[in-house]
């Protein structure tokens, strides 16, 4: 079977943390057998990385014998649904269903744009899938696929903590809280995250709070072990890898209760879902930097492994093969 996937989520030099989560399950899929290539829509200029995606992909599809497209977020998924030779399914991932979240909290005036164009594409796609309940909700009477985004549980895995933290250069003696993301994205919520650290550091002036983006997977690993606590206190989620991946290190988290984060955090000591506010937020985090345990997060997240999320999208794959041209049936063996 091969599988052309189609996002504007990709790595890139300058970039390796963006669309990371897009490119691990790439390789899951192939390590499960799929045979995978790749459009990454680039470019300074978005809307122009999408039209040229479209004469892109035609070309593909005129020089190579595709079998299906895997479009991430409902505007890549446009580019792929631009042709009818080979079916299309689209993994909306979050704003692309529930709006996009200003820095005032607030959805912007083109998420009514957004969300409607994901709603609409999904009636024009042979295979609809999202990463939570709410999303699916969100779709109406089209059918969704829940799969929720995978962890690569190989990679994130405790670490000693000290080691970690002499490798990246960190004091040992300091209480490290991580925010794991670009304080830029309004719907991140650094302002929260900042504030909370401040008074906590008030208290204690050992507390810092580490900000990071941008890294390579393996670097963010080692901060996830370095760190004490993870700080996560987003307006708006779909299913975010960066949990997961804290939860494979055994890092503590407080979060806001957005997409599938409770679920995925469930009854684990040493987690928290609290409310988006300074208050809370310094009570749950001071808690877990008195305490100085790990959770036992990783005996909880064996179901969001990547041989497990592969096996049913490999799963959806042929499905989708069978039900829309039969005569590709013969290829999934």
């Amino acid at each position: 079977m091969k599988v052309l996937i189609v996002t504007a989520m990709w790595p890139t030099p300058d970039n390796p943390a963006r669309g990371a989560f897009v490119r691990t399950q790439a390789e899951s899929l192939e390590k499960a057998g799929v045979n995978v290539r790749v459009l990454a829509l680039g470019g300074r200029r978005r809307k122009l990385a999408y039209a040229r995606g479209v004469f892109e992909l035609n070309r593909m599809l005129r020089t190579e014998r595709i079998d299906l497209i895997h479009a991430h977020y409902s505007f890549a998924g446009v580019v792929a649904r631009m042709q009818w030779k080979v079916p299309v399914i689209v993994t909306f991932h979050g704003d692309d269903l529930l709006g996009t979240v200003g820095h005032n909290g607030r959805l912007t005036r083109m998420s009514r744009f957004i969300v409607g164009l994901g709603k609409t594409l999904a009636r024009f796609i042979d295979g609809s899938v999202v990463v939570n309940a709410e999303m699916a909700r969100r779709l109406g009477p089209v059918k969704a696929n829940i799969i929720p985004c995978e962890s690569d549980l190989t990679l994130f895995c405790p670490q000693d903590k000290n080691e970690a933290r002499r490798e990246l250069g960190l004091d040992p003696k300091k209480k490290y809280l991580l925010f794991a993301a670009d304080p830029k994205i309004p719907v991140k919520r650094y302002p929260l995250a900042a504030a909370a650290a401040r008074q906590l550091a008030y208290q204690d002036p050992s507390v810092e709070l580490l900000v990071v983006s941008r890294e390579p997977q393996r670097r963010l690993c080692l901060y996830m072990n370095a760190c004490d606590v993870l700080v996560f206190p987003s307006y708006q989620e779909g299913s975010p890898t960066i949990i997961k991946q804290a939860m494979a290190c055994n890092l503590p988290i407080v979060a806001t209760d957005v997409g599938d984060v409770r679920e995925v955090i469930g009854a684990t000591s040493g987690c928290h879902v609290c409310q988006g506010n300074v208050p809370a937020f310094v009570a749950a985090i001071g808690q877990e930097l008195r305490s100085a345990r790990r959770t036992d997060g990783r005996d909880s997240i064996g179901h969001l492994d990547g041989t497990v999320i592969a096996g049913q999208i490999v799963r959806l794959y042929e499905r989708v093969l069978k039900d829309s041209v039969p005569a590709l049936a013969p290829r999934l063996t």
